[in-house]
């Protein structure tokens, strides 16, 4: 697939896609032997790895860190499952933190909606 492609299919910019791979989130792509880009399998692979991790608020340089270990081989497994271990413990944290402003913003939904009926809004809603 052409860089146009993968941008189209996957909702991300070509820029963002040469950033990816410039700054080491995925690894280079495939190339034709005019130096095109052809993303392959493996290639979409890893930017679906990249996008995941990306979106679930994983820094760049965590994504990088585990290209990094990845290209060492399979000595860095220990190191990777770390890296992995210690970013579902941030993400888990921060759904926690995402919960609680959640059941803050429900009650105060709730007390408005309680205050469109009466017609007032008092501090014991």
């Amino acid at each position: 697939m052409t860089i146009k492609e993968v941008s189209e299919k996957y909702n991300i910019s070509q820029d963002a896609l040469r950033y990816y791979e410039r700054v080491g989130m995925i690894p280079p792509v495939t190339r034709t032997s005019g130096g095109i880009r052809n993303y392959q399998e493996e290639d979409i692979r890893w930017l679906d790895l990249a996008m995941c991790m990306r979106s679930a608020g994983l820094p760049v340089e965590v994504m990088i860190e585990y290209l990094r270990l990845f290209r060492q081989g399979d000595s860095t497994i220990p190191a990777r499952l770390q890296l992995l271990t210690d970013q579902r413990k941030a993400l888990l944290a921060q759904r926690k933190h995402i919960d609680e402003m959640l059941d803050r913003l429900n009650y105060k939904i709730a007390r408005y909606e309680i205050a469109v009926e009466t017609g007032k809004l008092t501090w014991e809603q």
